[in-house]
């Protein structure tokens, strides 16, 4: 068996990727083909932090939020990332895999409270740790929450997991010029105005010094792929 280039990563996942193209919802195949992937991983010995974004059910930022109090609908997007995270939970110890689910706001009946030092010493006895909650603030999206999380639990990189093959200067659905980036800084992400992760997340991350790899979530095997250090998606370094 090949040897994982890291032994600690934060995977990042969209909320839209737990729909599969619904739109709306889980899609129960879709969730236990992601967990399935994340388990391969998680066999080779790789210490991971999960979290996920709530879109698929509700967005603080999106248009069915527009005449809402923002502080109240950044809250319920933060709910809906608890149900994507307890999906993902399910469906990772159907694989036999332990986990724990841990919320940056308290619902003790369902998840624990997250405390730095125990979700490091859960990682430690190889456990999936699904961050949930975002940051637990309004106006921080889940890409600064994985950043933040990242940081904390000391991951060696955060892997975002998206639609597309990794970075473009255009959007590649729309350009069929665009063109991929292997290797970015965090610098010329935010000059460009690249839509990676969000600027705070960015910013987080050029500071300290954590790199950021994208790839594509719907080939299958990716996750082990970039995990054992092929050449897959882009990354951004200082």
């Amino acid at each position: 068996m090949a040897d994982p280039t890291y032994k600690r990563i934060l995977l990042k996942l969209s909320g839209e990727a737990l729909a599969a193209g619904q739109g709306f919802g889980v899609d129960n195949n879709r969730v236990h083909e992601i967990a399935a992937e994340v388990a391969d991983v998680h066999r080779l010995g790789v210490q991971i932090g999960l979290v996920v974004g709530g879109g698929n059910f509700f967005r603080g930022v999106a248009e069915q939020a527009k005449d809402m109090d923002r502080v109240a609908a950044d809250h319920m997007g933060m709910l809906a990332t608890m149900i994507n995270s307890l999906a993902l939970q399910d469906a990772l110890e159907k694989q036999n895999v332990h986990t724990r689910v841990m919320s940056a706001i308290e619902m003790n009946q369902v998840a624990e409270p997250f405390i730095r030092r125990r979700a490091i010493r859960h990682l430690e006895k190889d456990r999936v740790v699904i961050f949930g909650a975002g940051t637990g603030n309004p106006y921080f999206s889940t890409d600064t929450a994985a950043s933040l999380r990242a940081m904390e639990i000391k991951a060696e990189v955060i892997m975002k997991a998206t639609k597309v093959d990794g970075i473009y200067d255009s959007d590649p659905n729309k350009d069929a010029n665009a063109k991929m980036f292997d290797t970015i800084s965090f610098t010329d992400v935010l000059k460009l105005g690249l839509r990676v992760m969000d600027a705070t997340a960015i910013s987080l991350c050029r500071e300290n010094n954590l790199p950021i790899l994208i790839f594509n979530l719907n080939t299958h095997g990716n996750i082990r792929r970039v995990c054992l250090g092929e050449k897959i998606g882009s990354i951004v370094t200082a």
